[in-house]
């Protein structure tokens, strides 16, 4: 890297870092600080020149995030949660994305293919923006575990969703003989490759006793996993999730070691600290910069309101079919993974990665920003509250499940 490009990536770590002391100082989400103090950096008469694009959010700053949100997943919960979630990622990004793409194409005049890219990019909750959040305000650990991992889930079924859409705006047959296998094979073949790689690197981390080496052994899972899935048009988040998750479970039983444990956990928060934080400050600073007089109020307030439609439409029926099992979700939880299902960076890269032929692309851009800076500025910013509401705050385990039952 030259002089010039570290110099304003030095400046935003420094904002970085005090946004980080003022929002923990006056009890402010930190990624509503973020995004806040990036929109004030666009404004400034010198702002920091640090571009944002699908690459750096896709193949820099995404995989060591899922990789470390997934790490600190406990199997045994995400395993109970998974019919639950699975439902949720599956049919609720399918449910919400139709909804969106409709109301967009009705509204907005936009094409049916412009409407169905924009609806499944902007469909799925945002696993960044959703643990950063969570992590925060300390909610119960049920519905902790819950959003979260749908958060994870729903974040490759849109992934996987959009390839096979912008395949198909490219000229590619839309009959289920060919979409079907694509969807397939990009969740399945991202597993794949999240357990291979994963493997890879346990197996190599039991023959060693040095902690550097256990650290480097897990930022190369979780490039990898990311990359090599990507190359073989699987997909990165579920072989990240999946390395993840393998690393974070199946690790902790002797392939590290108990003294390296804490020093690859530390690493990994501060990675996500750090990507976290460019994340949201340039969404910030780049959401200034979109022309919004262009796309028009009407369109901008109509994308807002089909979004949080499809959100609603999805969660509370999908959550009453499961009323009458052990997975019931308490009404005070459909309230927060309705209001909580912020959108973020995948959003984001997938709207920067739209073909360049695509009428709309531009206005969706657009429009993609708009959502993603309201979903965190206001649903970020009262989501706290909402949860203090609802006292859906950690407990401990005996109040929090007397707490869940009479909920219910």
């Amino acid at each position: 890297m030259t002089e010039v490009t570290w110099a304003p990536l030095g400046a935003i770590l420094l904002v970085v870092c005090l946004i980080a002391m003022l929002s923990r100082r006056i009890g402010l989400p930190y990624s509503v600080g973020l995004l806040a103090g990036g929109l004030l950096l666009a404004l400034t008469p010198d702002p920091p020149d640090l571009p944002l694009s699908r690459t750096l959010i896709f193949d820099v700053l995404l995989p060591p995030l899922v990789f470390e949100a997934a790490l600190q997943l406990e199997w045994r919960r995400f395993r109970n949660e998974l019919p639950l979630t699975l439902t949720l990622a599956l049919s609720g990004v399918a449910i919400a994305a139709a909804v969106v793409a409709a109301g967009m194409h009705f509204t907005a005049g936009w094409s049916w293919i412009g409407a169905l890219l924009f609806g499944t990019l902007i469909a799925a909750t945002d696993p960044v923006s959703v643990i950063a959040l969570f992590r925060e305000i300390r909610a119960e650990r049920r519905l902790s575990i819950v959003v979260e991992s749908e958060s994870l889930l729903n974040d490759g079924v849109a992934a996987v969703g959009f390839a096979v859409l912008a395949a198909i705006a490219a000229g590619a047959s839309p009959g289920a003989a060919t979409v079907v296998p694509a969807f397939m094979w990009s969740m399945g073949g991202g597993v794949v490759v999240g357990l291979i790689v994963s493997g890879l690197a346990l197996l190599i981390a039991g023959r060693t006793d040095d902690h550097l080496v256990e650290i480097t052994l897990t930022t190369i899972a979780a490039y990898a996993s990311f990359l090599i899935a990507e190359r073989l048009h699987a997909s990165g988040v579920m072989a990240a999730l999946t390395a993840g998750l393998v690393i974070g479970n199946i690790g902790s039983m002797g392939a590290f070691t108990d003294k390296g444990r804490p020093y690859v956990l530390g690493f990994w928060e501060y990675v996500a600290f750090l990507a976290n934080s460019l994340v949201f400050i340039l969404i910030g600073m780049h959401a200034a910069d979109q022309p919004l007089a262009r796309l028009g109020l009407t369109t901008a307030t109509a994308a807002i309101g089909f979004v949080l439609l499809g959100r609603l439409v999805s969660v509370y029926p999908l959550s009453a079919a499961f009323q009458r099992s052990r997975w019931a979700v308490p009404s005070g939880y459909r309230h927060v993974l309705f209001w909580g299902g912020l959108r973020g960076a995948l959003a984001l890269a997938l709207a920067l990665a739209l073909p360049p032929n695509l009428a709309e692309r531009q206005a969706i851009i657009t429009t993609a920003f708009i959502v993603v800076a309201f979903s965190i500025l206001v649903q970020g910013l009262t989501m706290p509250w909402l949860v203090k509401r609802l006292d859906l705050g950690r407990k401990p385990d005996g109040e929090a499940v007397a707490a869940t039952a009479a909920a219910s």
